[in-house]
C-alpha cells in the first residue's frame, strides 16, 4: 500500500483533486478528461501517473483507449466525507460534473447511432454473443421443473438443452445409433436426468399421463403418419399438459425425400391446427417463425397445444 505521505501529496494538487471527484462517478479516458477539464494530454496523463502511483486510481484497456476510475483501495484511504467536502471548496467541481455528464451523453449518442443504422438488420447481420442456442438456453431457464419428452429426439441436441432446466427428460428415436451418440454427449456432459429409450413416435414407451411436456423438434415430417404421433402426445401428457412443435413449413422441394428421408415436405399452418384439434388439443396455434436465407428457403412452423 502507499504510504500516507505519497496519498496525500497526490491528492493535494487541486486539479488532480478535481480528476478524482470525476473518476468517483465514472470511468472516463485521457481524451474525455481532456474534454472535461480543458487542459492539454500530456498534463492529464502526468496527474493520472501521479495518481496511480498513489493508489488512487487504476486503469482498464477498451480497445485502443485505457478507462481511468477510482481504485477500491482509495475508497478506504479517502474518505468520502473528505471527497465531498473537497467538491464543495473546488469552485470547478460543479462545471466539471455538468461536462461529464454531457462527455458521457455523447458516449451514449454513440451508441445509440450504431443500433440505429442496426434497425432491421440485428436479425439479418452478425452480431457478436448473439445465437440461437444462446436464447434458447437463457428462456430455458424460464421453465418450472417438468418432465419432458422428446419425441424424435435423433442426437439428443435438443434433449441435452433441455435438461438444464427439466426435473427429467425422456429422450425417444427409433435409431439406437443416433442414440448412442446421444448418450455418449449425455455422458460427457455429466448429464444424469436425461433418459434415452429406443421407440416410434406412433408407439411411444412412456406411461400415460405420465409427461408436462412434449416436444417434437423437427421430426413429425418423418412420421408416417403424423396424426397418430400427435394421439401419442395427447395420451402420455398430463392433465394441463402442454405440447410444442418446431418442423418445417409446407414446401415444394421433393429432393428432400431422398435427401433427409422426409415423409412428408413440411405441414401447412392450417393442416397442423387441424391434426393437433383432431388429436384432442386445445389452445391450438400454429404460425411460421422463420426462414432460411438460402435456397431452397425452408420455413419453420411453431405449434402448440394443451391437453384438457
Amino acid at each position: 500500500m502507499p504510504s500516507i505521505v505519497k496519498i496525500l501529496r497526490a491528492a493535494a494538487e487541486p486539479n488532480r483533486l478535481r480528476i478524482l471527484l470525476l473518476l468517483k462517478e465514472e470511468e472516463l479516458s485521457v481524451a474525455e478528461l481532456q474534454e472535461i477539464l480543458i487542459m492539454g494530454q500530456s498534463s492529464i496523463s502526468t496527474h493520472l501517473s501521479q495518481l496511480k502511483q498513489a493508489g488512487l486510481v487504476e486503469d482498464r484497456r477498451t480497445g485502443k483507449n485505457s478507462l481511468y476510475r477510482l481504485s477500491p483501495e482509495s475508497e478506504g484511504n479517502m474518505r468520502s466525507d473528505l471527497l465531498a467536502q473537497a467538491k464543495r471548496e473546488i469552485a470547478e467541481a460543479s462545471a466539471d460534473q455538468a461536462a461529464m455528464r454531457r462527455v458521457v451523453k455523447k458516449r451514449q449518442d454513440k451508441m445509440r447511432a450504431f443500433f440505429d443504422s442496426m434497425a432491421g438488420r440485428l436479425g439479418k447481420d452478425y452480431v457478436p454473443g448473439k445465437s440461437w442456442k444462446s436464447l434458447a438456453e437463457a428462456f430455458l431457464h424460464l421453465l418450472p421443473p417438468m418432465i419432458i419428452a422428446d419425441l424424435g429426439a435423433g442426437d439428443g441436441s435438443f434433449s441435452l438443452l433441455l435438461a438444464q432446466a427439466a426435473t427429467r427428460v425422456i429422450a425417444v428415436d427409433s435409431s439406437q445409433k443416433m442414440l448412442d451418440v446421444a448418450r455418449e454427449q449425455a455422458l460427457r456432459a455429466a448429464i444424469a436426468n436425461l433418459e434415452f429409450r429406443l421407440g416410434d413416435m406412433e408407439e411411444v414407451p412412456i406411461d400415460d399421463a405420465s409427461v408436462d411436456l412434449v416436444f417434437f423438434s423437427q421430426s413429425l415430417h418423418h412420421a408416417a403418419h403424423p396424426e397418430r404421433a400427435l394421439r401419442e402426445a395427447w395420451r402420455i401428457l398430463r392433465s394441463q399438459g402442454r405440447l410444442v412443435i418446431l418442423d418445417l413449413a409446407k414446401h415444394r422441394f421433393e429432393e428432400a425425400r431422398e435427401l433427409y428421408a422426409d415423409e412428408w415436405l413440411g405441414f401447412s399452418e392450417a393442416e397442423m391446427e387441424a391434426m393437433l384439434a383432431s388429436a384432442g388439443f386445445v389452445e391450438v396455434r400454429a404460425s411460421v417463425v422463420g426462414k432460411d436465407p438460402e435456397a431452397p428457403q425452408f420455413q419453420t412452423l411453431l405449434a402448440v397445444g394443451q391437453k384438457d
